[in-house]
């Protein structure tokens, strides 16, 4: 079943919303008016999150694991099946793995970046033909300060999917913006979210100043306003752009050395 493009009626698609940055932003677009389309994989926590939204918006419910190689076209193909026209995607699904590579087994990597390149790569491939088609759309792909500054050891692939997530969503940009789409990359730093109890680490961070923290609702709100308005790259806070602008003017050397230093503050990396 092909669905038409009705932009009036657009969903916005939002990955990995069962908690965090995702949630964040499921309740912001849901505050616009926006109705949606939650995918996680715990059915019990989107559920909940459809039923506080449902008195704002029309929100329906997808479980699946974005690890498993056919999730996208799963996705997709229930969007048909619905009868959904999806005009806004938000790729955030995410996790870390941390310790050193060796640490993990194969399989692990293997899951990890299938959820954070592949499925980016593949959703994308899958709406985007008919936001084209219908000259309006919007992809808001949730990347990390992680990948404007220099690589540090612990989360070893984290940095470098992210890295490739920023330039993946330029060049989409460049390439559908004159189609009428907008695609961002969102750059957040450290965020009051899940992510950290989920990979283990948050007595670690806990211990950062609170100025390098935001919360999931400004990080949110940041993301939506940026894609909407059509800017392709946006850091959010004023600590993680003066992160990112030394990263960028520092010598490579003396960058890596400053956060080589400070990794292990918040990361295992023995």
């Amino acid at each position: 079943m092909n669905v038409p493009p009705q932009p009036d009626r657009g969903h916005a698609l939002i990955t990995g919303a069962s908690g965090g940055i995702g949630a964040a932003i499921a309740r912001e677009y849901a505050r616009r008016g926006k109705p949606l389309l939650l995918t996680a994989r715990r059915h019990d926590r989107l559920q909940a999150l459809a039923d506080e939204l449902r008195p704002a918006v029309p929100c329906e419910v997808v479980v699946a694991d974005l690890a498993q190689a056919g999730a996208a076209r799963y996705l997709f193909e229930q969007t048909q099946s619905r009868g959904l026209f999806i005009d806004t995607l938000v790729n955030n699904a995410g996790y870390g793995v941390p310790g050193r590579f060796l640490s993990s087994d194969w399989k692990v990597h293997a899951d990890f970046l299938q959820v954070m390149i592949v499925a980016v790569a593949e959703l994308s491939h899958l709406f985007l033909p008919a936001m084209e088609a219908a000259g309006h759309g919007r992809i808001l792909n949730v990347a990390s300060l992680a990948g404007l500054v220099p690589a540090s050891p612990g989360h070893t692939m984290y940095g470098a999917t992210k890295a490739w997530m920023i330039r993946f969503s330029e060049c989409l940009a460049m390439e559908s913006g004159p189609r009428g789409v907008h695609v961002t990359a969102l750059c957040p730093g450290f965020t009051y979210s899940e992510f950290h109890d989920v990979n283990g680490m948050r007595a670690k961070v806990s211990k950062l100043p609170e100025w390098l923290w935001m919360s999931s609702e400004d990080v949110a709100r940041i993301g939506v306003d940026a894609v909407e308005s059509g800017r392709t790259r946006v850091v959010t806070g004023v600590a993680n752009r003066a992160i990112a602008a030394a990263a960028k003017y520092l010598p490579d050397g003396l960058m890596r050395a400053v956060v080589a230093g400070n990794t292990r503050k918040f990361r295992d990396v023995d």
